[in-house]
């Protein structure tokens, strides 16, 4: 296995902070592969950059040439990691890559995915969006076993797991492996002569099949396959394993099936593009749908819809069509903030909020601002957002927003605030609007978003909305913690003293 480069861990700590208290669920992770192609290592980067909106803490890629793996990765983003000359060296016609936000683990260059190892059944690469719930359990295991693990990320325990199998094939191994996780698991892997792609039985996170030059893609969004020119296929069923090799497709369908798939519904309201088509549903259009029922349920007297740029485009225009209020982008959102800046004093008060967004003052002189946003975490955002409306002109300010309270934890592969931290976990409706400064506050109702969902013929998980956790969460289950080994400035490892 040639490492041609696994870059430096210099993530400070000062921004992890920064990152941990934004006011919003963070994205998971997005993955890709390729299987088949003459330039694997390239379609996997634009693969990558089209699923950059789901991670931006670390990208990889690893491809093979049926004879070695080839690696990839670093911190950042897509665009800054790979050159060139790096996917030069990537060689193969096969590859699977990884884009990822820490969900369970930090930010580390330990944590960086696709992980990969030697094992007596061969070479084999993982990437995986997801969270498995009885991960500190089944590394508890494995350690008291002999296991010795390298990173603090759950998606490890399934790299042992595989390579402790007895079963005959990687692919039986693979299937064995994931028997014994719990939680959501959307997974590619990456072997000498194959690619598997497979779902939970659940069905939590998207992952789908397409077909590009005769060969094969899997990919976390569609928005991906359309940046490659690739024809969607179809998406994985809940509970499917996909095996492609030398071209030919095989699927099995080895968990016991559950009663209804649990599609993360968060995927339609936020995380998704909303170009990308999810279980063949457009994203933009659910978006829409759930602010024409926000605008039935919560109407008021304006003179704009304002949307907060831009998740709450599609729910605003769809609030603004159902109400007959005019639509208006009166706040201006700067699209080139990284994930890091350098702040001022405190003398610049809201400097975060005001970095991405702005209020054009023209147009709020004396105006009622219906502004809507798709959810509230912990109401930092909106206080900030509210506070520079009204400092801009406005004379009312009623926040729409097109989910319910959020009132608990995902535990399925989205990096969220802990339920104390979860502002409607302890505030009514009355307490949340006046203290992010509003003239009213309505939320989507649980059953206006389940009909929306029935609408469009999906089953959902909404425990963050309803408490309602399709998968039982053992909130015991030990946390693996690897903070205590971290380095600012581990060192490059070099492409030819790495190699399996």
């Amino acid at each position: 296995m040639k490492v041609e480069h696994d870059g430096d861990d210099e993530v400070a700590f000062a921004d992890l902070r920064h990152e941990r208290v934004a006011d919003h669920f963070h994205d998971e992770c997005g993955i890709f592969g390729v299987h088949g192609h003459p330039e694997a290592s390239h379609i996997t980067y634009l693969g990558l950059y089209a699923l950059q909106h789901r991670g931006q803490e670390s990208a990889g890629i690893v491809s093979t040439n049926g004879h070695e793996q080839f690696v990839h990765r670093a911190m950042g983003l897509v665009v800054d990691i790979f050159q060139e000359s790096t996917l030069e060296k990537l060689k193969g016609r096969h590859a699977i890559g990884h884009v990822r936000y820490s969900t369970s683990g930090g930010s580390q260059m330990r944590n960086a995915q696709p992980f990969y190892a030697s094992t007596d059944g061969g070479l084999v690469a993982i990437a995986h969006n997801g969270n498995l719930v009885n991960a500190g359990a089944v590394r508890a295991e494995l350690e008291s076993r002999g296991s010795i693990f390298n990173s603090s990320s759950d998606s490890e325990v399934i790299v042992h797991l595989l390579a402790r199998s007895r079963e005959a094939t990687l692919e039986d191994r693979l299937i064995d492996a994931l028997s014994r996780v719990k939680g959501a698991f959307s997974l590619v892997v990456l072997t000498s002569d194959a690619l598997i792609a497979a779902r939970d039985p659940n069905g939590f996170r998207p992952l789908m099949l397409g077909r590009l030059d005769g060969g094969w893609v899997v990919a976390s969004e569609t928005c991906a396959l359309d940046l490659i020119g690739a024809e969607y296929e179809r998406d994985l069923d809940a509970g499917e394993v996909v095996v492609i090799r030398r071209g030919r497709l095989r699927s099995v369908r080895p968990f016991p099936p559950v009663a209804k798939p649990t599609f993360c519904i968060f995927e339609y309201i936020y995380f998704a593009r909303p170009d990308s088509n999810l279980q063949r549903h457009n994203v933009y259009q659910f978006r829409k749908e759930l602010g024409r029922v926000l605008a039935r349920e919560y109407p008021v007297s304006a003179d704009m819809v304002v949307p907060v740029l831009d998740s709450g485009t599609a729910a605003a225009l769809g609030y603004a069509e159902e109400s007959g209020i005019p639509y208006e982008t009166a706040l201006i959102r700067n699209h080139y903030v990284r994930r890091t800046f350098i702040e001022p004093s405190q003398s610049i008060r809201h400097f975060g909020v005001k970095v991405k967004h702005n209020p054009v003052k023209g147009m709020l002189e004396g105006k009622r601002i219906v502004v809507v946003e798709d959810s509230i975490v912990r109401g930092t955002t909106l206080i900030k957002i509210v506070d520079m409306l009204r400092k801009a002109g406005a004379r009312e300010v009623h926040v729409r927003v097109s989910s319910p309270p959020t009132i608990g934890p995902c535990h399925y592969g989205i990096d969220t605030p802990t339920r104390e931290e979860l502002l409607a976990t302890h505030h009514s409706v009355e307490e949340i609007r006046a203290l992010i400064g509003a003239d009213t506050l309505g939320y989507l109702s649980l059953t206006g978003l389940r009909e929306t969902g029935q609408q469009f013929k999906q089953g959902y998980c909404d425990a963050c909305f309803s408490n309602e956790y399709p998968v039982p969460v053992d909130l015991d289950d030990p946390v693996p913690q690897l903070s205590l080994f971290r380095t600012v400035d581990e060192p490059r490892e070099d492409s030819d003293s790495n190699s399996m």
